[in-house]
């Protein structure tokens, strides 16, 4: 099992729990993952959701090493099938879940980790916490759940992707990305404080707070965006499958091994 769900005082909280690999996505983490969110949203007993990791790093993104098992020859229409499911739908899936949900974030959050907090309503931080995509060394655009824009701003968008350096918990809090920044032994007690403080709203009216807000993006084009640039994040995919016929670049995967 590489997640832990747990429920009390009407808040579920769902735990990353592969620490030994900085929380590396594996295919059955991300179907595990999948189900617990699927478990919170049909529980009545349930009106927050809190998404958390294990150790010392929220997530380092896809494993790159050993996390899933591809076949000799690898085509780009495997690619698109497999990461259309794992990763778009599931992180939209995620976003439109009717009830609040709160991430909360210490370490590296890594390329495909923020597929994971960025689909929740609200972010937690620690001081340490630190932000990045650095997937354009990939000949990549930006990861799958493409949320930059709107999560950080054109420009500190591009930023991000054109140097691959990680934005800070408080560069992120300034943009808007970050709710609130706290010192990491308080992360937990801040999260589940502020978790418990929303389950003792209606349920009804949060659900409808939520929908108002994510259809006001949705209205500003933030679906169709997300989903026209899965298709050109696909391109990068190729572009490395003709250089190097796989779809990762070892050194990303030795980076992400010094997180252990």
């Amino acid at each position: 099992m590489f997640i832990r769900y747990e429920v009390a005082d009407k808040v579920a909280t769902i735990t990353l729990n592969r620490p030994e690999v900085a929380n590396a996505q594996n295919p059955e983490l991300l179907d595990e993952l999948d189900q617990a969110w699927t478990r919170a949203a049909a529980d009545e007993e349930v009106s927050v959701i809190v998404l958390r990791g294990e150790g010392k790093h929220f997530s380092s993104g896809h494993d790159l090493r050993g996390g899933g098992k591809w076949p000799d020859k690898i085509t780009l229409e495997m690619i698109y099938t497999t990461e259309a499911r794992r990763y778009l739908e599931y992180s939209l899936r995620w976003r439109n879940v009717p009830k609040p949900s709160i991430a909360a974030v210490q370490g590296r959050c890594i390329s495909g980790g923020l597929l994971l907090c960025w689909p929740c309503d609200l972010i937690v931080a620690s001081e340490d916490a630190l932000f990045s995509d650095p997937v354009v060394l990939m000949g990549i655009g930006g990861v799958e759940y493409h949320g930059h824009t709107w999560e950080l701003g054109p420009r500190k968008a591009k930023e991000i992707l054109f140097t691959g350096r990680p934005v800070t918990a408080r560069e992120a809090e300034q943009v808007g990305m970050v709710n609130k920044v706290v010192p990491r032994e308080q992360l937990d007690a801040e999260t589940s404080e502020l978790a418990r403080h929303i389950a003792t709203m209606p349920p009804f009216g949060l659900r409808q707070a939520k929908r108002a807000v994510n259809q006001t993006l949705d209205i500003q084009g933030f679906y169709a965006a997300i989903q026209s640039v899965f298709d050109v994040h696909q391109t990068g995919h190729g572009n490395a499958l003709s250089h190097t016929g796989m779809p990762i670049l070892a050194h990303l995967a030795e980076m992400k091994e010094k997180l252990k």
